[in-house]
């Protein structure tokens, strides 16, 4: 049986690229604003565009906030993507106005301090060594970002990116948390691989 995946509709996302994406990758994709099917899957998807604040207030409008952390606290998988991955931060900082994030990551997400902004395209990724997400994938492997804020420092499970001399946070993986800053929906083969390996993992 596929692995039942959730995406979260909380009013933010590319939710149709996400969700064939994730179904070419072997999932049974429901895109929705329930809580409790959010609760129930095997493997719960945070999408999110554009804004940190703005996607902080449609979780919170949903109140899905203490469903995402219950999940995590219980070890069952989540995947954040873009500010999806961002929100999972203690803050985030956007034109000097701070927003409290859910807080299951540690440190905020800050403009990237770089000459051109957004950060538009592809890049390669310094995975970590035992990765889950990038299993498989060589060294080097390119993946599809648009950004201009991010989270930065290293750590456990850190996969790291750099953008004009400036290392941050390419993806997170702990224990069932995991997030990706790119968007594995727009990055062909290598985000198609990546999605792969985390449905299997489910």
């Amino acid at each position: 049986m596929a692995p039942r995946v959730v995406i979260l509709d909380y009013g933010s996302g590319n939710l149709r690229s996400a969700e064939r994406a994730l179904a070419r990758a072997g999932g049974d994709v429901t895109v929705t604003p329930d809580l409790s099917a959010a609760a129930d899957a095997d493997g719960l998807v945070v999408p999110g565009v554009g804004a940190f604040a703005a996607c902080m207030a449609g979780v919170e409008a949903l109140e899905a906030g203490p469903t995402i952390a219950e999940r995590v606290a219980a070890g069952r998988p989540v995947l954040g993507i873009c500010v999806g991955m961002q929100i999972l931060f203690e803050y985030g900082e956007e034109h000097g106005v701070v927003t409290k994030g859910l807080g299951l990551l540690p440190g905020g997400v800050t403009r990237l301090p770089a000459e051109r902004v957004p950060h538009m395209g592809w890049n390669e990724v310094r995975a970590v060594d035992d990765s889950v997400l990038f299993a498989g994938l060589p060294e080097g492997t390119r993946f599809y970002f648009v950004h201009s804020y991010a989270a930065f420092g290293a750590g456990p499970g850190v996969t790291t990116c750099t953008h004009e001399e400036a290392p941050f946070v390419a993806a997170v993986e702990r224990g069932p948390l995991s997030a990706t800053q790119f968007h594995p929906e727009k990055s062909g083969d290598a985000g198609a691989a990546l999605l792969r390996n985390w449905v299997t993992s489910l």
